[in-house]
């Protein structure tokens, strides 16, 4: 099974990257949180053992049928990105397996702020296209889920699910990958090796 995620992407004022990562993993988190009606699919989804994730880009018209398909629409900064219910590889509904998957290249267009105390780290020597960043930061969003208490979820999700995406430096993201937080290692299915490490959660409480 997989995750879908849908990213608004129109031809005019695209959403900076920052936020658009920072988004997916929100959405992601939001779906966690609070399953609703899609407990069965979510469980079902996590009990296989792959947190698999795919991000698709969507404006106007297919964007405006994505949002009449069962979902949750996460708007944060520049970016709105709706997250779906997991669904079988090889069976999307119609108006999302007709996305484009390619065409997510982003960029900030602004320095980041001081980043807020749970911060997802990009790795610096990897280049990942915003679409595989996206899922990526979801997948290390959903570890940092995982590996938190009960109590430490509450709290976390009660304040709004704050979170920041940044790049660390190489030295910072060493130091990181050494520590026993949250580490996100990729499959290998599309653009970079499998076992390549993306991304690490930090947070106070882990």
């Amino acid at each position: 099974m997989v995750l879908p995620l849908v990213l608004r992407l129109e031809r005019v004022a695209p959403p900076e990257r920052a936020d658009a990562l920072e988004a997916a993993a929100k959405a992601v988190l939001s779906l966690l949180a609070e399953p609703g009606d899609w407990a069965g699919e979510l469980g079902a989804w996590q009990a296989s053992g792959r947190i698999r994730k795919v991000v698709r880009r969507a404006r106007g018209a297919e964007w405006r049928r994505v949002l009449d398909l069962p979902g949750r629409t996460i708007e944060h900064g520049t970016a709105q990105v709706r997250v779906h219910p997991p669904v079988p590889l090889d069976g999307w509904p119609k108006d999302l397996s007709r996305l484009q998957v390619s065409g997510t290249d982003l960029a900030d267009t602004r320095p980041p702020g001081p980043p807020l105390p749970v911060v997802l780290w990009e790795n610096p020597g990897l280049a990942m296209t915003a679409g595989k960043a996206m899922a990526q930061a979801g997948h290390a969003a959903q570890l940092a889920w995982w590996a938190s208490r009960p109590a430490e979820r509450a709290a976390w999700y009660e304040a709004g699910l704050p979170l920041s995406v940044r790049t660390a430096d190489k030295e910072r993201f060493a130091d990181l990958e050494s520590r026993p937080l949250p580490v996100v290692r990729d499959a290998g299915f599309t653009e970079i090796a499998a076992g390549s490490v993306t991304f690490v959660a930090e947070a106070p409480w882990l």
